[in-house]
Order: C-alpha cells, then structure tokens, then sequence
C-alpha cells in the first residue's frame, strides 16, 4: 500500500481536539444511566460497519472485547434487527446511528421513540457520539492507517 499522510503528525492540535471530544463522549456515556459504554461501544462498531471503515471496525471490534462484549454480538451487529441479543436501549441506540449516518432526516417516530428511552440529553450525546465516529471513519478512510496495527491500551 503506498504511504499515506500521518494525518496526527501533521495536524497535532486538531488531533488532539477529536481526542479530547473521544474522552469527553466515553465519560459522558460511563456516568449516563441509559447510555453505556457497551452502547458507545456497539455503536462505533455499527457505524464502522455501515461506513466500510476496515481500521475502525478492527480497533472498535478491539476495544469492545476488552470491555467485556460477546463475540457473538458483535458478529450479529450487522443484522441487529434480526438477532435476540441486544436490549432494547440498544436497539434503539443502532437504530438511531444507522439513520444519522444514513444522512437522511430523522423521522418523528423514530425521534419521539428514541428520546423515549434515552431522554434529551442522552439523544444528544448519542447524536454527538454517532457524530464523532462518522468524523474518525471518514479520516481512517481517507489517509488508511494499517489495519490490524491498533493495540487496545
């Protein structure tokens, strides 16, 4: 594969920024009583998934086995609607990242459900959260990294 920009090299103070928000999100989710990090988790793995983002599917799939995630619901997560193995916060919360990535508008019942479960500022940092992946996807895809080289801390 040719070389490609090390785009945090290069631009370390808005890297940083996108770091800083990452740590912002994971806090906001750990101290959220229907956001969980699992949530965060299953979701940054979806939305990879959706965007064909080969380095983050392989880093998220990473992180959510070391916090405890089966691997049987990570292999289902592609077909979420189909499978028993996720709640209903969850599904709620996959389907909700699937239609914000969609770039489509937000149907109200769709809205109305999900503000149901998660309240409003859970909505908004799920929002933001399926927000910052979208951002991480489209720079992986753009300046490739190497798959396979992200080791979980």
């Amino acid at each position: 594969m040719t070389y490609r920009i090390n785009y945090y090299a290069v631009s370390p103070k808005l890297m940083t920024i996108l770091l800083r928000q990452e740590r912002c999100l994971q806090q906001q989710f750990s101290l959220s009583p229907t956001l969980t990090i699992a949530i965060w988790e299953l979701v940054k793995l979806r939305v990879s998934q959706i965007n064909q983002c080969a380095f983050c599917i392989d880093m998220h799939s990473k992180d959510a086995l070391k916090q405890g995630e089966l691997v049987e619901r990570l292999i289902g997560l592609s077909a979420w609607q189909d499978m028993p193995l996720y709640t209903e916060a969850e599904q709620s919360a996959l389907h909700w990242a699937e239609c914000i990535t969609s770039g489509l508008s937000v149907p109200d019942r769709l809205y109305q459900s999900t503000v149901g479960i998660f309240g409003e500022p859970g909505l908004v940092d799920l929002t933001l959260a399926v927000n910052a992946i979208n951002s991480w996807n489209r720079i992986a895809k753009a300046f490739k990294p190497e798959v396979g080289s992200y080791k979980p801390s």
